[in-house]
């Protein structure tokens, strides 16, 4: 059996790369679980584990520094296209991303991109409004104290 393809496409930059070095850990329905390295060499970021969560619209990514050390869980809204054929994933940055740090902190960003890419009809008004609806359910999850939840997924060694 082949593994799934996957890309990751944002809006700005405007870029669709192939996440050929992504290690697919576990898939479901509406689950998929993947091991990384950075695409880039970050000062920081080193590698890191990402759960997609297909019918939330979130991607939930636990970043880590060279010394394996917690940087972050940075929280990607996200949709998605699939292509059975060729098993293909697409996954779509929405723009806005929250980081939830280890001492409990929670910072929202990129909130300026999604007004940009509103401008410059970069972005549809659906996919807007699906942003801001995922980015809603996704701070709500945190300060009710469920982001655990979510995290359970990349407890992984």
């Amino acid at each position: 059996m082949n593994k799934p393809v996957l890309y990751r496409k944002r809006l700005i930059p405007d870029e669709c790369v192939l996440l050929k070095n992504d290690e697919i850990l576990r898939i479901e329905d509406n689950l998929i679980i993947t091991r990384w390295k950075t695409l880039r060499p970050k000062k920081e970021l080193s590698h890191g584990l990402s759960a997609f969560f297909l019918d939330k619209g979130i991607k939930v990514s636990k970043f880590f520094d060279h010394d394996d050390r917690l940087i972050c869980w940075y929280c990607d809204i996200i949709t998605h296209t699939y292509d059975a054929d060729t098993d293909t994933y697409v996954f779509i940055d929405l723009l806005a991303d929250v980081l939830v740090y280890p001492d409990g902190t929670v910072k929202v960003v990129d909130l300026d991109e999604l007004a940009e890419a509103t401008e410059k009809k970069l972005i549809s008004e659906e996919q807007l409004l699906i942003s801001l609806r995922q980015l809603d359910w996704l701070l709500q999850t945190i300060y009710s104290g469920n982001f655990g939840s979510l995290q359970k997924y990349l407890d992984i060694n």
